[in-house]
């Protein structure tokens, strides 16, 4: 028992030993490193944009479905999914349902009659009445359709439908430039524009939302119905624009200051600014410093940046 209550107490010592030396290592280095860390830096002039970043899914404009006019069996289907068509081309030759049996019949018999019954009960075109692409081809040759289903789907041209909240649809206008991704592409990047706003609202998980069409510059090629889209429609955008990091901001009283070098060598000043557009990375800066001030910006250590500094082993490290 003796032994056991000795190896007891060893490990509690040690255990206690290596927690005294993690609380030393901790205040040694806390006492002598900052918290925060100060850079000084030039303002720049460059590009700004206010964006409006949303979702959405690409679907034709205007979907066309080409039902025959009486129940019929369908012949020939002459075009592919895919495939653009133009108005007045034909698509696929159909059989009425009397020509289908006369036609049927005839081919028990001889090949005269059913050349007969072939240049006498014509088949029936099926005609594309708009410039587009066929979307759908659902149905093949020897296949009996109704009046009800579809033979093919045609699209005048397939844009993309955005999801707006109604807290920034106030900001979304007509014209305005958008930048389309796709999840299923995420290097296609698209110019577009934003050609409606749809004036009733929907409920998306409670949510209320605005749909709004935004019409590609040009349409690529792995453009596909029902494909997720990621949408930043520009708000506004400012060439030549004075900029600053947005992290050199500081807000206090509902103003924004900077720090700001003296030009005799003395003490950092905290000046007032006025901004204007502000991004992920940089604000706009009105007034309140030049070009040719030092900005001083200064930003709290993180705790990935400890980690990446001392080698933590217990924070996992982050694929970049």
């Amino acid at each position: 028992m003796k032994k056991i209550n000795n190896k007891k107490v060893i490990v509690i010592c040690i255990f206690a030993l290596l927690i005294l030396a993690a609380i030393f290592i901790i205040k040694k280095r806390n006492g002598s490193e900052p918290d925060t860390i100060e850079k000084s830096i030039q303002p720049s002039r460059g590009q700004i944009k206010s964006i409006i970043s949303t979702t959405g899914t690409v679907l034709p404009q205007n979907r066309l479905e080409l039902k025959p006019p009486v129940n019929v069996r369908v012949e020939k289907i002459m075009v592919l999914e895919g495939q653009g068509v133009r108005t007045g081309q034909i698509l696929a030759w159909m059989s009425s349902t009397d020509r289908a049996a006369l036609i049927d019949a005839a081919r028990t018999q001889d090949s005269k009659s059913l050349k007969y019954w072939e240049e006498v009960y014509k088949p029936i075109p099926l005609v594309s009445p708009i410039n587009g692409t066929v979307i759908v081809r659902s149905v093949e040759p020897g296949q009996t359709v109704q009046t009800t289903s579809p033979i093919l789907v045609l699209s005048d041209r397939l844009i993309v439908k955005a999801d707006v909240d109604e807290t920034d649809i106030g900001r979304v206008r007509e014209g305005q430039e958008v930048v389309i991704s796709l999840d299923a592409y995420p290097d296609v990047r698209e110019k577009g524009r934003v050609d409606h706003i749809y004036y009733e609202s929907q409920l998306v998980n409670n949510v209320t939302i605005y749909k709004v069409d935004i019409l590609p510059v040009k349409v690529p090629r792995v453009f596909r119905s029902g494909m997720s889209a990621n949408i930043d429609i520009v708000e506004k955008m400012k060439k030549d624009a004075l900029l600053v990091p947005s992290e050199a901001i500081i807000l206090e009283n509902q103003k924004n200051y900077l720090l700001v070098k003296k030009r005799n060598g003395g003490a950092a000043e905290k000046r007032e600014v006025q901004t204007g557009l502000v991004d992920e990375q940089n604000a706009e800066i009105l007034s309140g410093i030049k070009d040719d001030d030092t900005v001083i910006v200064v930003t709290k250590k993180s705790l990935q940046l400890d980690a990446k500094k001392t080698g933590n082993p217990f924070l996992p490290a982050r694929k970049r």
